[in-house]
């Protein structure tokens, strides 16, 4: 197995994205894409990629704007662009698997999404439905009452229009993430919700990378993208012949302590997909690829990818 990493240009005209490979030592059998979460960056999956490419999977990844080293400087963490942000983010996945299309022409491809990941790659299917995929995975992801992404939105919106674009609200932080971790009361650390492994969380926890608020118009544009997921002409876009792997930890504060998994998988079905394969993971938390019980997880995703590429 080797890794590689090499910049591409962005869709925000300004930006340089960091984008990284890891390729097998012989014939790769298919092609996984991965949208990294909010508030982390790509080479936190190392591990997990790793797996894959010794498994013959060639596994593609970028740091999303506002992330990581997809930025002009630090002052960037956290904003994803001035304009149509949302949009920006999509199009760095087209581009992205676009290239992937061009290197790879013949084999099975995979998009993948953990978390603001699992979302954006949802908001994929119907942005740009032409794309055609062997399967999707969907890891960690929620199923937010629509009120409450249009109460997030607005008050984003308010936040921007008051304090500026750029301006880090402790309060939408609170608003989007704050609630996560009452469920692991005593808390050792902020960030107990992601995992059950400390060393993982302590190694979060760390890295600058991972210690930043979101700006208020990346909220906004983080909330308007996620209420497209409710309007039933996207839904529609979306192709029901593609197979999707849905998973989340059953101690999951994102995925509702296990109740959006199962909810997915339903209004997946009233659309008319029929190869859908839902799990749930008891006792597992947020970063499922970062569990305890990892090895399951990888076991599951990989059986799941290899059975789909023909």
């Amino acid at each position: 197995m080797q890794s590689h990493t090499e910049r591409i240009d962005s869709s925000d005209g300004r930006t340089s994205l960091y984008l990284r490979r890891w390729e097998p030592s012989g014939a790769p059998r298919a092609v996984v894409q991965i949208a990294h979460g909010m508030v982390e960056f790509i080479d936190r999956y190392d591990r997990f990629a790793s797996v894959l490419a010794d498994e013959g999977i060639v596994v593609y990844g970028h740091d999303h704007l506002g992330h990581g080293y997809s930025v002009v400087d630090k002052s960037d963490w956290g904003f994803f662009a001035e304009n149509n942000g949302n949009r920006c983010v999509l199009e760095d996945m087209f581009t992205v698997q676009h290239l992937i299309r061009e290197r790879h022409p013949d084999l099975p491809y995979f998009l993948l999404g953990h978390s603001m990941g699992s979302f954006l790659v949802r908001q994929y299917l119907h942005t740009f439905p032409e794309d055609r995929f062997s399967g999707v995975i969907i890891l960690g992801t929620g199923m937010q009452p629509q009120w409450l992404l249009s109460l997030g939105y607005v008050i984003s919106k308010l936040t921007k229009s008051i304090k500026g674009a750029r301006h880090r609200s402790p309060f939408l932080t609170k608003l989007s993430l704050g609630s996560n971790n009452k469920f692991f009361k005593p808390n050792r650390t902020a960030c107990d919700w992601l995992t059950r492994d400390e060393a993982i969380v302590d190694l979060y926890v760390a890295d600058e990378r991972n210690q930043f608020m979101f700006a208020a118009q990346a909220f906004a544009d983080m909330f308007y993208g996620m209420k497209t997921l409710y309007k039933k002409d996207n839904l529609r876009r979306m192709d029901p012949t593609t197979p999707v792997f849905i998973a989340s930890g059953a101690d999951d504060p994102v995925g509702e302590m296990g109740k959006a998994a199962p909810a997915l998988e339903k209004q997946l079905e009233a659309l008319g997909f029929s190869d859908l394969t839902q799990k749930l993971y008891e006792g597992a938390r947020h970063e499922l690829v970062n569990e305890i019980n990892h090895e399951e997880v990888d076991g599951d995703i990989l059986s799941f990818i290899l059975c789909h590429s023909h």
